[in-house]
Formats: C-alpha cells, structure tokens, sequence
C-alpha cells in the first residue's frame, strides 16, 4: 500500500475467488459484486468503508504512528465524489442502512445461485456482526486516545471539549 502514490486503501480482487473459502468479517475500501458474493456464500462479512490519505499512512505503519505519542485522529468522511459508494448496501457501503445491506445479501445469493448461511445461528456470530466506528481507524482504538507502547497504556481524554471533538 502506497497512500503518496494515490493508490488508496484495501482493494479486494477476484483473483482466486473459485477457491476461497474462508469465512472472515472483512473492511475494505473497495470489491466488486463477486467478490462480495464469495465472502457471503462462505458465511462472511464484508464491508467497504472509506480512509482518507491521512488514515491510510497511519494504518501502513501504526507502531510509527504509536510510537510519535500523537492522539488517534477521526478517519475523514468520503469525499463528494464516492459518497453514494460508501452509503450504496449492495457495495456494503459501511454508512449503508444495515436492513438494507441485509436484503441486498439475499438478492445476491438468488441472483449467484447460493443459499445465504444463517449470521445469527452461526457460532462466529459475535465475530461476524463486529464494525468500527465510522469515525475510527483502528478497530478496538478511539479517535483522541494516546496509546503509549513504552509504558503499555492507553491515555484517553477526559475534558468535555475533546471528547465532543472526537466524537462529531
């Protein structure tokens, strides 16, 4: 990934989907209609979410962004240009509405031919239903936390101005 040559993000492509079979819950910043259909008949999740340049250097090397003590920014909305992308559930938009992006996962098992796995009855269910925030960058980090690798700890903001920042 080289976010300064403009090749932004996660593309998943379709090179090996006639043998993929894995089940993963999966965010990328783009996917065709294939390949979203080989991670569904699988049992998985996909998600395309949009990272703006900023956020992309800081998922290449985040140890180096750690490392820097600066706080987590907020990942950056879509620009005009893809938001429809991003909002779209048969892209699995990560700004989509979810009981959209639920019967757009039926209309494409009909339409492949596949009958869609149970989320809710499967036994990676917890796994499978986990999302960001779509403000965050890094799963399970908040946008304004500092964390500190040298003494192993997180430091969190507590005054009421950043915390209204970080979570507009």
């Amino acid at each position: 990934m080289f976010p300064d040559q403009k090749q932004f993000g996660i593309h998943l492509t379709d090179e090996g989907l006639d043998i993929f079979t894995a089940k993963i819950n999966i965010e990328v910043q783009w996917a065709s209609e294939q390949v979203i259909a080989a991670i569904e008949k699988n049992g998985g999740v996909i998600t395309t979410a949009y990272y703006d340049p900023h956020s992309l250097f800081l998922l290449k090397n985040p140890k180096k962004f750690f490392e820097s003590g600066q706080a987590i920014p907020r990942r950056m909305i879509p620009p005009p240009d893809v938001i429809e992308y991003y909002t779209n559930p048969k892209t699995r938009g990560y700004l989509a509405d979810p009981e959209k992006i639920s019967h757009e996962r039926l209309k494409l098992a009909q339409k492949y031919g596949y009958k869609l796995p149970d989320l809710e009855n499967d036994a990676c269910y917890n796994m499978l239903i986990e999302r960001k925030d779509p403000r965050q960058i890094f799963f399970g980090l908040e946008p304004g936390w500092v964390i500190n690798l040298k003494d192993k700890c997180i430091l969190k903001p507590r005054d009421e101005e950043l915390l209204r920042f970080y979570s507009s």
